[in-house]
Formats: structure tokens, sequence, C-alpha cells
């Protein structure tokens, strides 16, 4: 079991970011998903195997499957 928490920045709120990261937790297997914070930015928490939540966070870097928006950056911190 993995865990992921991140920070993402850019233009990640008001464009669906958080409804496509529930989604692609749900695609991958993953129990997560994203919420707003006042700055801007949007926390995304994920548990589950290890290569769906690597994935997951490679999908959040690299504007893959669909991602909508514009991502500044990821700040990674797992617990």
């Amino acid at each position: 079991m993995a865990e992921l928490r991140a920070v993402v920045s850019g233009v990640v709120q008001g464009v669906g970011f958080r409804w496509w990261t529930a989604r692609r937790c749900e695609q991958l297997g993953l129990d997560g998903g994203g919420v707003n914070q006042a700055d801007g930015t949007v926390l995304v928490r994920a548990t589950g195997d290890a290569d769906a939540v690597e994935q997951l966070l490679r999908d959040l870097r690299e504007g893959t499957a669909g991602r909508p928006g514009r991502v500044d950056d990821v700040d990674v911190a797992r617990p």
C-alpha cells in the first residue's frame, strides 16, 4: 500500500481538475481525489497500489490521460 500527498499549482481550479483527479484515481484503482485550497492550489491525496500511485503522479506531472488545466508544479510529500 502506497500513499501520495501532492500540492498541485497552476491553473487547476475551475477547470475540472478535481473531477479528473477523482476519475483518474478510480480508473487506477486508488482511493483518493483532490481538494481546492484557498491559495489556488489543489491538494491531491491517493492511496493504493504503488505502481498505480506512481502512474497518477506521472499523469499529474506530464499532463497525460486528458488532464485539464495547466500544472506548473507538483510538490510531493509522501507520508
